[in-house]
């Protein structure tokens, strides 16, 4: 039993460090939001020729100045979605790393009982605990990944209809992260890692 909780903790260990390369990914992502949304808001004071003054003489100036931001827009959207890309293979590693633990618990070759699932042994967790602690971990991080991506759908949509009220809600909820309750997230760890802390 202690043999499989040791193996149980080498994969939170992956499991950490896949949250800690989320981590960095969500400082890229809060910076490229943050970077497009100052361009939309650009693109309405851009399309009103009053803003201009005395460059509205340069001919063709406004068409030049709005396919310029319009490009760099559609550079860093090509960066959100590659860098929500790398979110998803997170997503999917957390996904296996919990199917190789039920696998090693359900389908080893020594099936276990209910009863081993729940046996404690000393501070370490059970067995079942490690099992559920790993599900949770991957339904947080999937149902964030799910947000990032509606919220990325709803940016392109504001791009049309640029609003202030609506970028700024669309950049609280990317920063948030509802999805991912930090203090259950450390709970989790810390017992599983329970014999390590004391």
């Amino acid at each position: 039993m202690e043999v499989m909780i040791k193996k149980f903790q080498q994969r939170f260990r992956k499991v950490q460090e896949e949250m800690n390369r989320w981590d960095e990914l969500q400082s890229l992502l809060v910076s490229q939001f943050r970077n497009a949304s100052s361009i939309i808001e650009r693109l309405q004071v851009l399309q009103d020729s009053k803003n201009y003054g005395s460059l509205n003489r340069v001919n063709g100036i406004k068409d030049a100045v709005l396919l310029k931001q319009m490009e760099s827009l559609q550079n860093i959207f090509l960066s959100i979605a590659k860098t929500l890309e790398e979110f998803h293979s997170i997503t999917l590693s957390l996904g296996k790393i919990h199917r190789d633990g039920r696998q090693m618990v359900k389908g080893g070759s020594v099936r276990l009982t209910e009863k081993q699932l729940l046996l404690r042994i000393g501070i370490k967790p059970t067995l079942a605990y490690c099992l559920d602690g790993l599900m949770t971990l991957h339904d947080m991080y999937q149902s964030e990944y799910d947000l990032k991506v509606s919220l990325f759908s709803a940016l392109s949509a504001v791009t049309l209809k640029p609003n202030p009220g609506d970028l700024s809600a669309i950049q609280q909820l990317l920063v948030d992260q509802p999805n991912i309750p930090m203090e259950e997230v450390q709970f989790i760890f810390d017992v599983v890692f329970a014999e390590e802390i004391s």
